[in-house]
């Protein structure tokens, strides 16, 4: 039999994907492109946003109508978040919550039994220990890109952002094992992957419910000979402690690339926000995090239009970008998203004004991005390639995640080649082999 994959949101998702994937293939299935025909086709969905659901509503009814006897599945955020509506969706055949994806063989078997929908979703747990997403196995042993594969170490989140509906989708942090890491990071190896993600909806909480820290799972990751770079996926700024940056600092595989997620640059709109920490406190943070690391790049998310920030506020947030010079921001509008405190906000912001204040910040921000990219021309850097984009022409990336493209013909994906930088184009830089 042959299933389809399609997978919408963040890397925690793609990672959930692989695993299933991969028990799929243990199980004799034929994994084939989402649009491809297939026997079953399974939608991973996600939910951060209501056009998060538009997408994923889409997708399910595209497959049922080009694939009426097919097998539709939707899995992943959208119902475990909001059960009722994704239940109400009458073109997904299974219905499947992200706690439960050990349970997805048995309803496809009894689906294929008596053809009636299956259902289920069951709450998560507070207090419940990990629970990886293979059916069958440790973790994974590939990843869509050859040269970087994402790993999930934690999942969940207790933080409640007012704007934020993941707790609700995802539950409270667990994290994963160090032995079940350590396995998962033994076959990524013997794979040949040259650089792994650390990934988790809240990375910097890993430990926080098994007396470990974050710096135990990078220790591990670092100490495998085969793997080269240990990247971090994104970070809450009020859980990096100076204990955690000394301990991270003696892992020279670590990639000197942290995304710090922001949010506002403006105090009060962090308080109504829920977030824990103020903007001193981050602007310490990133000082500390650049005099640490060598060659340290800074990325971030910021959300403009957020409900009842004053036009002052957005330009404090604006102003404090600016000041902190992240080599890339990641903007978007506020969207109200149902089931926040956030949502029922007064007032909310107009949508034409939500998209004035992101033009001006994605503006400023490309601007800061220009300048830290025109400063690179002249520096000599190690670039693992990940594959040729055009004749002779190949794309890598730096340990602090700066894009390159490198000439010269018949690069190998998954080198590590040392490249002097001598332009940029297209928000790349642009380089040649030492």
């Amino acid at each position: 039999m042959k299933v389809a994959f399609y997978t919408l949101g963040c890397k925690v998702n793609q990672y959930d994907t692989q695993a299933v994937t991969e028990s799929f293939t243990a199980k004799g299935f034929e994994t084939v492109g989402y649009y491809m025909d297939a026997d079953v086709y399974i939608v991973n969905s996600c939910t951060v946003t209501a056009e998060s659901d538009r997408k994923t509503r889409q997708a399910v009814r595209r497959f049922k109508n080009l694939h009426p006897d097919s097998v539709v599945v939707l899995t992943g955020c959208m119902p475990q978040a909001f059960p009722n509506t994704a239940e109400e969706l009458p073109e997904a055949d299974i219905v499947l919550g992200n706690r439960d994806y050990d349970e997805l063989f048995r309803l496809l078997e009894q689906y294929f039994s008596c053809r009636n929908r299956q259902v289920q979703i069951t709450p998560h747990i507070t207090g419940a220990a990990y629970k990886g997403t293979a059916l069958m196995g440790a973790g994974i042993t590939d990843f869509k890109e050859r040269t970087r594969a994402a790993v999930k170490i934690e999942d969940g989140c207790d933080r409640f952002c007012s704007y934020c509906i993941i707790p609700y989708a995802r539950g409270r942090v667990r994290s994963k094992p160090l032995s079940e890491l350590k396995t998962e990071l033994e076959s990524l190896e013997t794979a040949g992957f040259a650089e792994i993600v650390l990934v988790g909806i809240n990375l910097s909480a890993y430990g926080s419910d098994t007396g470990k820290t974050l710096c135990d799972a990078v220790e591990l990751a670092c100490s495998f000979e085969g793997i080269k770079r240990v990247r971090l996926g994104s970070l809450e700024p009020d859980r990096i402690t100076d204990d955690m940056l000394e301990r991270l600092s003696g892992q020279t595989k670590l990639c000197p690339q942290f995304h710090i997620s922001l949010q506002s640059g403006c105090d009060e709109t962090l308080r109504r926000m829920n977030r824990h920490y103020t903007v001193s406190d981050y602007e310490t943070l990133c000082r500390e995090l650049r005099s640490t690391f060598k060659g340290c790049t800074l990325t971030t998310d910021v959300m403009v239009g957020f409900p009842t920030e004053s036009e002052d506020e957005f330009y404090e947030s604006l102003e404090f970008v600016q000041k902190i010079k992240f080599e890339k921001v990641h903007v978007f509008p506020y969207s109200p998203r149902t089931g926040t405190k956030a949502a029922e906000m007064k007032p909310q912001i107009a949508k034409a004004e939500k998209e004035k204040r992101s033009r001006l910040m994605i503006a400023a921000a490309q601007e800061i991005r220009n300048e830290f990219l025109e400063s690179q021309i002249g520096s000599t850097v190690e670039v693992l390639i990940e594959g040729n984009i055009e004749k002779d022409v190949a794309q890598g990336f730096t340990p602090n995640y700066t894009p390159v493209k490198v000439k010269g013909a018949d690069i190998p994906a998954g080198v590590i080649l040392r490249v002097k930088i001598t332009g940029v184009e297209d928000d790349n830089c642009l380089g040649v082999v030492v």
